[in-house]
């Protein structure tokens, strides 16, 4: 059995009526051993309290928990507030996002944060102690543009302070091996873990192209498209579980797995790769 560390990713329930079973899968994520468990973060502060109870919760379990914050259009004494109020229920390590600016006409603050370094260096002077993680795109940011902006956006953030990296989803190996020796070539030195994201839907697929910009992967849509769920669900798990095991067996310092609040599917990717 591989001993390659693996990590999960959750959000914060959207209603009451969600939070038990996000618990329980936290309850099952966490028994399998992870180093940590990321969870997501509403723009402007939206989902505040809710993140800062799910990450109680995930420290209550001995597990680390790491909290997403984003910063774009925020000002830097809102953000020294928010890092703040995590601080203060415990939570020490971070991923630090831009994130998106808000939505509409909205006038921003004067001091208005506007990139992930900005954030890392409040992190690295504000924080105690924590890590700093901080995002990577191996197919390159919607913004990137063809000198691959993105990297030197990475390695901005590790100038300021990051530790390590978390990809955006992708859906080959070589876009993961291929990215980090870029990344390498131009001065990152940071470990790049892969974001793996099971999809097992037609429709969750074109959300994720949708919001990512990544290139549809024919096979992989192809096998989504049949109309049976459970072959459907058996693509998406075989897919993902082909992806991890082929990143281990190539080096990959780590495996962060986007679990969207139940535990099965991304259990049994990790099951099929011989991670647990």
């Amino acid at each position: 059995m591989a001993t390659v560390p693996f990590s999960f990713e959750v959000y914060p329930p959207r209603s009451p009526d969600a939070a038990p079973a996000l618990f329980e899968a936290i309850d099952k994520l966490s028994a399998l051993g992870p180093r940590f468990i990321s969870v997501t973060f509403g723009a402007g502060g939206s989902d505040t309290k809710n993140s800062i109870d799910v990450l109680g919760y995930i420290l209550k379990k001995k597990i680390g928990a790491l909290a997403h914050l984003t910063c774009a259009g925020t000002s830097r004494s809102s953000v020294e507030s928010l890092i703040d109020a995590f601080q203060a229920a415990g939570v020490r390590d971070f991923l630090a996002l831009r994130g998106d600016l808000p939505a509409g006409e909205v006038e921003l603050p004067v001091d208005s944060l506007n990139t992930a370094a900005e954030l890392v260096a409040i992190l690295r002077s504000r924080s105690t102690g924590g890590s700093v993680a901080v995002a990577a795109f191996p197919n390159g940011h919607p913004e990137s543009g063809s000198q691959r902006a993105d990297i030197d956006a990475l390695l901005a953030k590790e100038q300021a302070g990051a530790d390590y990296a978390i990809t955006q989803l992708f859906f080959y190996a070589s876009d993961y091996f291929n990215f980090v020796d870029l990344a390498r070539s131009r001065g990152v030195t940071i470990p790049i873990l892969p974001g793996i994201m099971p999809l097992t839907s037609a429709s969750r697929l074109e959300r994720v192209l949708e919001l990512t910009g990544e290139t549809r992967p024919a096979e992989l849509a192809e096998q989504l498209a049949v109309p049976d769920s459970k072959q459907r669900v058996e693509a998406g798990i075989a897919w993902a579980a082909d992806l991890v095991a082929q990143l281990v067996a190539g080096g990959a310092p780590g495996i962060h797995l986007y679990a969207f609040n139940e535990h099965e599917r991304v259990t049994e990717v990790l099951r099929r790769a011989n991670l647990i």
